[in-house]
Parts: C-alpha cells; structure tokens; sequence
C-alpha cells in the first residue's frame, strides 16, 4: 500500500528512561516513576509551595509581585519534571495523546520532563564578537601547541577532557536501563493531531521521519537500533540520528537565531545570531542532508513525500536530486516575510532552491504564498504566475492552504472528569468577573508587552471596568526572553500597584504553563480571548477557544476573539473576530470594551460564523487536501516532464502528413528553427538551410506555413526577406503578416498609443536599474520592453538588478495590464492579454472561415514547434484543436530538454527539426503532379 511520509524535524514520539527501583520491585513498571529526579528538584519545588500561590489560578489576590524575580523562574522550573506532562498531553504516558497544538516547551537537549541523555554539542558561542573571534584563534593555536608536545611528552588531561569522562560515564548507565515510547515533548502538536485524525477517518498509511528529540550521541549503535525497531514496527515511525552538535547548530543556532527571527520579520542583528562567523549554516545543511538520506532509503514508488516547517528547507532539493520522479510536498507551518526581510538571509539563494524541490509548496495564507512568489521572482529572477514559479526543467506549485484543530478529539477531552473539575474550580474563584484569557510565548514575536501595555491603557481609560475585569496572561519564559521579563514585570507591578486591591486583582500574570486540562477549562469559562501576536503563521488557540464556547459546560458561551491581523488565524476567521493592530494600544484598549459591552445577540452571530469555519476546515481535511492536492499535480507534473513527453516520431509524422487534405505550420523561429548563436539572440541573417526548408514547404499548395518571433516585424521580415509569401507573427502576438499576403501589411493586435503610455513609465524604472547594472541596455519594441544583461560582467549583480527591476513593475504597474517576466539573460515587459496563442488562435479560424466561403475541405493538420515559456501556450491551444477534434492530427512539439505542454520533444535541436520538415517536402514532391511547382491554389 502507498504510504505518505510525513517528515518533520522531531518525531511524536520519544524515549523514556528509568532508574531501577530503589525498594519495590513493583516500582519498575510504573513509566513516570523517576525518583532520583524527583529528588534533585524535591527543595525547588517546596521551595515554591512556600511561595503561597503566587502564579496560581486558584489562589486568593496574591501580593503585587517585584520585576523578574529568580525564585519565580525557579518554581518554574520545578514544575518540569514527569507530571509536567500533564501540561502537554491529553493523556499523559499514552503516546497517541492528542497533543497541546502549541505546546510551550524547553529547549532541545534540556533534561525537564524525561530520564534522557545530556547533550555532548559543548558550550554555546561567547556573546561578544571580539571575544568569539579570539576563541577561533586560540582553538587554532592550541591545537598546534598539543602537536608539538605530543612529540616530547604526554600532557595530564584538561579539566574539559575530566567532566566529558564524567558525562560520558553517566551516559554510559543508559545502555542498560528500562526504557518506554512516550509522547515527545518537542513535536507539532497541531500537525500530530491533524495527521492522526486524517489517518483515523481515512484508513491513510502514514509513516513518520524525525529525530527523537533528545541528544543521542551517547546511545550505543545497538540501543539505537532497538529504538528503531520498536518506533518502526509500533508506532509507524524512522528515526534520524544526528550528532548533538549537529543538532544543537542546526535548531538552537540557526533556526531558532536566525530563521525564527527572519521568517516573524524580526532581523537578528545582536551578537547572538552570529550568522556571519559561526558554522550554524553547516549544521543546518548537515542536518537536511541526514534528513533527505533517510527518505530516500526508506521511499518506495508511489510513496508520497511530505516535509514539513522551516527547520527542513532544504530537503527538497536534496531528495529531488536522489528521487527525480518523486511526488514531493513541502508545507510551512510558520509565517513567510516579504522579499525585503528574506533578503538579509546570506543563504537564500540555496535555501529558496531547496523549496524548489518540491513539486507542491503550500503556505497558511495567500499573504505568505505571495511573498514566496515575489522573493523567487526578484532573487532568484524566476518566472513567476499565480498558480506557482516557472524553473527550466518543471514547474513548482503554490498554495495556500490554513490548517485547522480535531474537533472531536477535543470535545472529547472536554468530556474528562479533570476538565470539569477544573470548570468548576475555576467558575467559583472568578465568579461575578469578566475573564480575558490570553495564553503566549513571552519572546519578541508573541505581543504579550504591547498587550499588557493595552490592558493598562483600558483599565486607566475605562476605570468603570477596573474592578470587575480580569486578564489571566499565561506566558512561558523562552530562552531569549530574559529582557523582555523584566519590562513585563514592571508593567505587570505598575498595573498591580495602581489597580489592585485586596478583593480584586485585575492581572494575574502565569510566568509558567498549565495543564492541558486547565487550558480547556479556561477557554471554557473566558469571556474573551485576546491574542495580539506581532506576527504568527497560524494560531489554533482561538479555534480551540470557539470549540470551548458552545455553553455546553457551562452558562458562559459564544465569548468574542480579540486577534491580531498579523496572524495567519485572523485571515482564516475573518470578519467575526474583532482584528486590531497590535502596535495601535489605543484600538486594543478600544477593542477589550467592545468584547465585553457586546450583545448576546451579536456574540451569537459572531461566533455561528467562526464555529462554522472551524468545523469545516479541521486539521483531517487539511491533511487530506494536501495530499489529494499533491496527486493531482503531481500526475500533471509527470505528464509534462521531459521523462514522460516521448520523442517525436518521424514515421508518424510523415504518415499523418501524407494522409491529410490541408496542413498548418507554426513554427518559432529563435531557438527552434535556428539556434542562439549569441548571448543577445539571432543575427540579424538568414541560416541557408532554414530558408530552403520553409521554401520547400511552401512549394505544396496544401500547406499554410507561419514563423514566429519575439522581434520587431521589420526584424523579422528582413531576416525572410527572400520569402515574401511566408506568414509571420512577431512581437509574440502583437503582430502578424497573413500567409500569401501580396500587399505585404501588417495587422496589430494591440493598441500603439495604450503602449506607448504605459512604455513611457516603464522606460523611466528600466533605466533606474540600466545605470546601476554595467554592460546592461534597454531594448525597444513596438509593443515590449527588454532590460538585457547579456554582457554584464558582474552577472551576479546583474540578475540582482534584474530581479528588483521585475518586482517593482510587477507591483507598482498591475493597473497597466502588463507583466515583466524573466527570460534568457533579460527581462521582458510586454501587455499580458497578448500571446503567441492568440494569434495563432486569429489565423487559425481565419482559415476556417475561408475553406468554408470556397466550398473547401478546412485544415486536417497542424504542426506547432517551439523552445521556450511562450510556447507553452499555443502548445495548449494546439492541444485542445486535437482533443476536441476540430483537427484530425496535431503535433506540437518541444525542442530541446524541458517540462512542456507538447506532445512530443525534439532532442537534436533545430538540426532534427529541419530534418523533418525536409523529409516531409520531400512527401510533397513525390506526391506532386508534373506542374506541381506552377500551382498556386491552396489556402
């Protein structure tokens, strides 16, 4: 059975270790029974309990609280061991738990929740450059210091080598220890939930690739292949192993440092990212490259691919260079920035041509999918439409396509006895108060400062509300928000200090998370639910919160969403959230009154609406649509690639040719006819042979013979000039000159004065870029406008250029009707409503008309060749006269090596089409009578 590979950066599932028992033997069997754990944190936690209930939502009004303080990060921290658990999972020990969509969790390699190996990656990076680039030169030089002395003597183990033994050691108690399949802690929990709902309704065979999401090196090879066995043969899933280092570069360096900040539109410019001297970019390819390897031995034909998230950017590439005919999927869960912010990234080139593998890249919004269209366009200077980006050798995809929550798993949990007890707790502790439930990381993307700094502003602006309204902030510390606590708390104290009283306390600020079951019992009885995010690819907290407010549980219901526009969840929504600007605190202030004066009768419309979208867009028809969306395009891909466009059969050719009544040819003549001689495209002269060919053609009266040109029409006639009767379309479309035509006119199917108009300020940005691009020059059509860069001598700037050129046409000149669109080594800006199609498209009923005037047979073939993009389309035209049977027998055919709409390819260029085009005059004079060259009937 075919099988869809989901692959992402952590499995699911991860690995539990156990200490043996230290008394009952019965001890063993309990799976979250880590007792010497439990001992290490046994002060830490009493610790907290002396702190009365201080970050409780049961507690009575605690005490204004001082900004930052460590005792409260360490009550934190002892809340992370085996019942931590509890604020991830449904279900905790139960690996198919439905899990917390986005569960606020540790960092890779910290030993918080599970008995698992410490991490060998070694130290972090010193945050000072000079001290960082004095490190490199002192690893150099000591390095050449050990060689010398290990000539002379041998020299005492350092202090590093003593506690690597030491660790190693403590390692080494793993390889004999118990250990159990638990629900991983580092996973996506909104893409887990969505695939196991998809696979539960569907019968879907999902396979699973990820790492375990813990340090690994210390496992023996033998302990790490019974670990793949087992989540092999239970669980559907294959591990990737990589190096702790490998791993601590790729997520903790590059992708949380500087591909988080970059794709939220936060540019890393602190000592930190250390982009420009660390090899976090080589960890990062390390570990796609271990990830692309691992598909490729485990993928079998019709497997589909799917790889998931920001973490895995290049995995496209890698695996399309192993699996050419693979169906391949990339999904990205996070937000894409503009052009402008990806820009900054000094690896986007390669990380943009590894997107490029896939055959189907999907984004949350039609606002992301945009910006990836632009950025392709204006750096890698690649032909880009609505429905995807153009490469030479296939076409990649693009959609938008929102994932949603499991609504029955949910409401399933909903269901628990845990849940209703904490309803119930909860209802009484807030009884008579109106509650904005908010629940964020604390970084510098989730805008929890500027909603704190909001909620200040309301409670000073709207004091009537002071006293009976209260926000329950639950934000998780991150690693890298150390500095952003410390100006929550001062907010956090300031609002405490001016607002609180003993009765009431209108903040209650959770610097840790809470159990999943608490979560749903909150979103149960909120009034309102706030979330101010500054940038977010897709939060599912509020279509978890809809799913809450069906007043099953209890009286409070239909409770409104405040969302930030900034996130992907706002688009999906829609009109009936309440939308603010995270960074206008005055329309937030505004917009808490406004959720908690609304009627009932609007909080019911509003939320019918919302509950509606959050029912028909579930996670398991979002994994569904991705995969039924990925089939058919990939049967479309495969149908254009040049492996199954088949040669062109001359024997066929010349059969169909001979048995019809009236033939049409329309053949290009750059690249087709007569090859590019030169980097700016055909001389100005006429090939012998190209011409001796066409006349030849020509010679038989059934045949209706057309060349066109992306060149001037005077050009193009002066190049045929010694065939006067040959029919001509130049400019692509703009131009024809009719076959046989003796008053040798041209007919224009464009307006010359609308060109004119929007040529004159696309001249004036041509230019802009022209004097910034050496050896570059601007060449003018009638009906077009080509930026050539042919003869520039830096190329990398120049495609550069190149690229900005055709964004900002593409952008700013929408309204003119016209496009600018990346050719070889140019930029060409021409009307869109023109074509080479629908010229084609005029000459062919043209001639119908005719044969149908005279009495005449009409066509019964046609021939169409071309070698480029704007081929493509009267190759489609073409097609469909065939598929209609409007033509008994037509050929179109594509030459050179590309994906293309053709039936056929013609590999040996323009020799082997002039080729045939001979063998089948050579049919027509056989077959022609004595006077055959004197005839001129015909069309």
């Amino acid at each position: 059975m075919a099988t869809t590979l989901n692959v992402s950066l952590f499995l699911p599932y991860t690995i539990a270790f156990h200490d043996p028992p230290a008394h009952d033997d019965e001890l063993a069997h309990t799976p979250l029974a880590f007792a010497s754990q439990q001992n290490r944190r046994a002060s830490a936690i009493e610790l907290g309990q002396k702190r009365g209930s201080q970050g409780s939502l049961l507690a009575g009004p605690p005490t204004p609280q001082t900004p930052a303080t460590t005792l409260a990060d360490e009550f934190f921290n002892s809340k992370f061991g085996p019942e931590s658990q509890k604020l991830l999972f449904a279900k905790p020990g139960d690996p198919r738990s439905v899990v917390h969509s986005d569960a606020h969790v540790p960092d890779w390699g910290e030993q918080a929740v599970f008995n698992q190996p410490r991490s060998r990656a070694g130290p972090l990076p010193s945050n000072s450059i000079l001290d960082f680039a004095k490190t490199q030169d002192d690893v150099v030089e000591q390095k050449r210091r050990q060689q010398q002395r290990r000539k002379h003597f041998s020299s005492p183990p350092s202090r590093s080598s003593r506690n690597q033994s030491r660790a190693q050691s403590h390692d080494r108690g793993y390889e004999g220890k118990p250990w159990t399949v638990e629900p991983a802690i580092l996973q996506n929990g909104g893409l887990t939930n969505a695939i196991r709902s998809a696979s539960n309704e569907e019968g879907v065979g999902t396979t699973w690739i990820g790492t375990v999401g813990f340090p690994t090196d210390s496992l023996s090879q033998n302990l790490k292949e019974d670990i793949d066995d087992k989540l092999l043969n239970e669980h559907d899933s294959v591990v990737v192993y990589v190096s702790d280092k490998n791993l601590d570069g790729h997520y903790k360096h590059f992708c949380k440092t500087i591909l988080w900040p970059i794709f939220h539109y936060q540019v890393p410019d602190h000592p930190k990212s250390k982009a420009y001297a660390d090899n976090s970019w080589e960890f990062y390819r390390n570990v796609n490259q271990a990830f692309a390897d691992k598909i490729v031995a485990h993928y079998k034909r019709g497997d589909t691919i799917w790889i998931h998230d920001y973490h895995l950017l290049l995995v496209p590439g890698m695996v399309r260079k192993k699996l050419p005919d693979a169906p391949i999927g990339f999904f990205l869960h996070s937000a894409f920035p503009s052009s402008e912010i990806f820009r900054c990234l000094a690896n986007r080139n390669e990380l943009l041509e590894g997107m490029l593998g896939a055959n189907l890249v999907v984004f949350q919004t039609e606002e992301y999918s945009a910006h990836f269209l632009n950025t392709c366009g204006r750096i890698l200077t690649l032909e880009t439409t609505g429905d995807g980006v153009q490469l030479e050798d296939h076409f990649v995809n693009v959609l938008n396509c929102p994932i949603g929550i499991d609504p029955p798993a949910i409401q399933k949990c909903r269901e628990e006895e845990e849940v209703t007890e904490w309803v119930q707790a909860l209802q009484e502790k807030y009884k008579g108060k109106h509650v904005i439930v908010a629940r964020d990381k604390l970084d510098a993307v989730h805008g929890v400062r500027q909603k704190l700094l909001s909620y200040e502003l309301f409670l000073n602006k709207f004091p009537e509300w002071a006293g009976k309204t209260v926000l329950i902030q639950v934000a998780l510390s991150t690693s890298e928000g150390s500095e952003l606590l410390t100006t929550v708390s001062d907010i956090e104290t300031r609002i405490g200090s001016v607002h609180s009283t003993l009765a009431h306390q209108p903040l209650q600020f959770l610097k840790q998370d809470i159990t999943y079951s608490g979560y749903l019992a909150l979103l149960t009885i909120a009034d309102v639910l706030m979330i101010s995010s500054l940038r977010d690819g897709m939060n599912l907290t509020p279509h978890e919160f809809i799913l809450c407010q069906d007043g099953k549980a209890t009286p409070k219901k239909h409770g409104p969403v405040i969302l930030s526009e900034f996130t992907g969840s706002a688009v999906v929504l829609g009109k009936n959230i309440i939308s603010i600007n995270p960074w206008d605190y005055q329309q937030q202030a505004q917009a808490i009154k406004q959720a908690l004066e609304m009627s009932e009768a609007e909080k019911a419309s509003r939320w019918n609406g919302l509950h509606n979208v959050v029912m028909s867009r579930t996670g398991g028809s979002w994994a569904l649509q991705l995969v039924d969306s990925l089939a058919k395009i990939y049967e479309q891909h495969h149908d254009h690639a040049t492996t199954s466009v088949p040669r062109l059969s001359i024997t066929q050719l010349c059969a169909k040719y001979k048995e019809s009544a009236r033939r049409v040819f329309i053949i290009d003549y750059e690249g087709t006819l007569a090859p590019h001689r030169t980097s700016s495209g055909i001389p100005l002269s006429s090939p012998q042979r190209v011409l001796e060919s066409l006349s030849e053609l020509m010679a038989d009266s059934k045949n209706v013979v057309y060349v066109m040109s992306g060149r001037r029409p005077e050009e193009i006639e002066h190049i045929f000039r010694t065939l006067p009767m040959l029919g001509l379309i130049a400019e692509n479309g703009c131009f024809v000159r009719e076959f046989r035509s003796t008053a040798n006119e041209w007919q224009a199917f464009v307006d010359q004065s609308d060109a004119e108009k929007w040529k004159s300020e696309v001249r004036n940005i041509l230019k802009y870029y022209i004097e910034r691009t050496d050896g570059s020059s601007l060449e003018e059509r009638h009906c077009s406008l080509l930026f050539r860069y042919d003869k520039s001598p830096d190329q990398e700037a120049a495609i550069r250029q190149a690229g900005e050129s055709a964004d900002q046409i593409n952008t700013s000149c929408k309204q003119m009707n016209i496009h600018a669109v990346p050719i070889r080594q140019a930029v060409l800006v021409e009307q869109i409503d023109t074509s080479k199609g629908q010229a084609a498209t005029h000459i062919f009923n043209q001639l119908r008309q005719r044969a149908i005037a005279r009495g005449e047979q009409a066509a019964d073939f046609m021939m169409v060749a071309g070698d480029d993009r704007e081929d493509e389309g009267i190759f489609q035209w073409a097609n469909e006269l065939g598929k209609e049977q409007v033509l008994r027998h037509v050929f179109t055919v594509s030459v050179g090596k590309r994906n293309t709409y053709a039936q056929a390819t013609m590999t040996q260029g323009s020799t082997g089409l002039l080729t045939a085009l001979q063998k089948l005059a050579r049919i027509s004079q056989e077959d022609a009578p004595p006077d055959y060259l004197n005839r001129k009937e015909g069309f």
